[in-house]
């Protein structure tokens, strides 16, 4: 790929997940990321994940599924010493992604202002749960407390089952995609003005604005949204209906769409039916709609259904479980996901998802193995001009560590038959 970012230099103060993810995407754009973390602990995605072993080896899945190509560099930013190195790497970088709780750099004597004073290039990004001011900036804040401030929960469900998280980290991954949308930005600015800027990345209004059409449905319309499971609240039919053994998602929400339904099920009169021959008598009637439909969808499975009624325009596709999702030939087609070499001392590759975008001159994706904790401290160190006594002293005295032995005791890792081609 003719890299989009190459030559970009990111320093990655991130933890978990939203900052990592938009450093991930980042590197995949094909900027250099140096991953920040603390000697002795690293990110604490290092130790989460579905796989035991792999926690014990500071590799937890969490970890590997967004860190893939970064660099690790272990450093103590509560000492002096370990501040000055990451001062002279700002120097010679072009982005700073940091996700602690606001203050915390200002308080490390590593905010912005000093930031830009020695290096007035530096694009710095700043994630948390609710931004840099307000009443809520001091807060903690993991993924569910910002679905949950956000109204995310209350909508998602039905009205039985409501509030409900959603199965995924939709906040922390959200904000990552804001984030990484703003450094790009701010890069491009740059490229005009010369000078870099500080990005104040709110995780609660990254997911309100993703939210879109509940949101503006209240703040414009007045009506208030409300948990409605699986139907879609503004068309019909538009919703999971049952279908043989596996339940079918069908969104016919154009006119066009709703007759050619009709016709493929073999009941084109349905719609010259009054009770369904207009958008809003449908949704008044959804109830009775479905009864009808699901009794005509009975008569074949889900993915028979999605194939005949997709020839005729009609979107539709069977309701999949992660696994089966994954196996889709589709995705193989289209190379969605890349294979990487694991980190020693894991052997095999790993399977990760690229980026969800593909590019004229080459894809992006994920370049290289997930770093171990430290694996490129020395090397790192010593560019900003550290000699190897004064390495060795850091290291001796905790302010940087090298990556660690290899934990004895465990099995040797090995990639399931699911996890590798």
């Amino acid at each position: 790929m003719a890299d989009l970012l190459a030559g970009v230099r990111v320093l990655d103060l991130t933890n978990v997940l939203a900052g990592p993810f938009c450093t991930y995407l980042l590197a995949q754009l094909g900027a250099e990321v140096i991953k920040v973390e603390q000697p002795g602990r690293g990110d604490l995605a290092r130790r989460l994940g579905a796989d035991p072993a792999l926690n014990a080896l500071g590799l937890g899945a969490s970890f590997l599924a967004q860190n893939a190509g970064k660099r690790s560099l272990t450093l103590d930013l509560k000492r002096a010493e370990g501040r000055a190195i990451l001062v002279r790497l700002a120097g010679g970088a072009d982005v700073l992604v940091e996700n602690f709780r606001p203050g915390v750099m200002d308080r490390l004597g590593l905010g912005a202002a000093r930031l830009h004073g020695l290096a007035p290039r530096l694009v710095i990004c700043s994630i948390s749960g609710f931004g840099a001011d307000g009443p809520l900036a001091g807060d903690p804040a993991y993924d569910q407390i910002v679905q949950g401030r956000s109204g995310v929960m209350a909508i998602t469900g039905d009205p039985a089952s409501a509030p409900l998280r959603v199965g995924f980290p939709v906040a922390d991954t959200i904000g990552g995609l804001t984030a990484a949308m703003a450094v790009v930005a701010a890069l491009f600015r740059r490229e005009r003005s010369g000078k870099g800027e500080r990005i104040d990345v709110s995780m609660l209004e990254a997911l309100l604005s993703a939210m879109g059409w509940p949101v503006s449905n209240w703040l414009i319309g007045g009506r208030r949204p409300e948990p409605v499971g699986n139907e879609n609240p503004t068309a019909a039919p538009a919703a999971t209906s049952r279908s043989g053994r596996v339940l079918l998602d069908l969104a016919a929400n154009e006119e066009a769409q709703f007759e050619a339904l009709c016709a493929v099920l073999g009941r084109p009169e349905l719609a010259r039916d009054p009770r369904f021959a207009e958008r809003e008598a449908r949704e008044r009637n959804r109830a009775v709609l479905r009864a009808e439909l699901e009794a005509l969808l009975a008569a074949m499975d889900a993915a028979d259904w999605a194939a005949r009624l997709a020839r005729a325009g009609v979107p539709a596709g069977p309701v999949l479980s992660l696994e089966e999702a994954l196996a889709e030939p589709h995705l193989a087609a289209r190379e969605a996901i890349r294979t990487v070499p694991a980190p020693e001392p894991l052997d095999g590759l790993l399977r990760l998802v690229r980026a969800g975008f593909r590019s004229g001159p080459g894809d992006p994706g994920p370049t290289g193995p997930p770093p171990r904790l430290g694996e490129h401290t020395e090397a790192i160190s010593a560019e900003p001009g550290l000699g190897p006594e004064a390495i060795a002293d850091l290291r001796a005295r905790g302010v940087v560590r090298a990556r660690g032995p290899v934990r004895s005791g465990l099995s040797p890792w090995r990639p399931s038959p699911a996890a590798c081609p």
